[in-house]
């Protein structure tokens, strides 16, 4: 055993900076078959049996649960950090409740109190003007994305990405509106569930050029580094607005692969490409939709249907009768 620890020291003075990696890893054999023997306080070689440590101390909780709920009444953890409140909330909150810590009702003579305590509760939680604004900032962007139906993952990106612009002071000069807004179109790009800019400035009521100024600039600072947006991303959701079914779907879906691999999709709106991938495939599943009904729901102009169903048909080799 005392051969093994020195051979273990020996590597950890070589690259000290994997000292956390090699503990999980045999010193003897380099096997990383390493088993924990809680009851022995033990960490043991599964391939050659070295004992890597004789006072392995056990990091988990020292009571046992048998169900959620036990569990949950049982461990002494809080919640885990949320970035959609602008203190993280990590800090303390006082119940609206009329009752103690014990679950008694607090008599009518102390609620006066209360009442004056929880009010200065709520002005002390904002203790500047930088968290001033992200708690003004955090509520519009919990407004926008339950108006649009964004789950929480998309919120939290989105609130990274503001906290961020917070931090390098990129905020100055421009609108909350804008800025979370801006914010929330980086998050559902970063996240694969993209929205139009105008699905967001309709939400928003904001300009979207200034919508679009503000991403620009953020993912310029901030390096976000995304991804252009493909035009299958948009079918389902268009198709489920436009109730096609999903023959409509998987056709549409085949009609984009195709332009892409001829590169008609190179230089083209991804929303332009899947509006006129639905028009095509709508008319040859017999189920017909107008191009102002998908251009309502694309975000785009009738004529940019027209001009991208016409290269993609021609070069496709569909015929589509109108």
């Amino acid at each position: 055993m005392k051969l093994g620890y020195v051979k273990m020291e020996n590597r950890l003075k070589e690259n000290p900076q994997k000292k956390i990696e090699k503990i999980q890893e045999c010193p003897e054999c380099s096997s990383e078959h390493v088993s924990k023997d809680y009851h022995r306080g033990e960490l043991l070689c599964e391939n050659c049996g070295l004992v890597i440590d004789d006072q392995y101390i056990d990091d988990g909780p020292e009571w046992r649960a048998f169900d959620a709920k036990q569990k949950e009444k049982r461990s002494r953890t809080g919640a885990p950090m949320n970035y959609l409140s602008h203190d993280k909330g990590l800090s303390t909150q006082i119940s609206w409740k009329n009752k103690d810590a014990y679950g008694r009702t607090i008599p009518h003579k102390n609620r006066g109190q209360i009442y004056r305590v929880r009010k200065w509760h709520r002005r002390i939680r904002v203790s500047n003007a930088t968290e001033r604004n992200l708690a003004t900032a955090l509520r519009e962007l919990d407004r926008l994305s339950s108006k649009m139906g964004l789950p929480r993952s998309i919120r939290e990106t989105a609130a990274m990405i503001y906290r961020k612009a917070v931090e390098k002071n990129l905020i100055r000069g421009r609108s909350i509106e804008t800025v979370i807004a801006s914010s929330l179109y980086a998050g559902c790009r970063k996240c694969d569930v993209p929205r139009t800019l105008t699905e967001i400035s309709n939400v928003a009521q904001a300009d979207e050029k200034q919508i679009g100024r503000a991403y620009r600039f953020l993912s310029r600072e901030l390096q976000l580094k995304l991804l252009p947006t493909k035009p299958e991303n948009y079918l389902k959701r268009f198709c489920s607005k436009l109730d096609l079914d999903r023959n409509v779907v998987n056709k549409g879906e085949n009609i984009i692969e195709q332009a892409n691999k001829l590169g008609l999709t190179s230089g083209k709106g991804p929303t332009g490409i899947a509006a006129a991938a639905i028009y095509i495939s709508s008319i040859l599943e017999g189920d017909p939709r107008t191009q102002r009904a998908i251009a309502e729901v694309a975000g785009v102009t009738e004529v940019t249907i027209r001009n991208r169903y016409k290269e993609i048909a021609e070069e496709i080799g569909i015929t589509i009768e109108t």
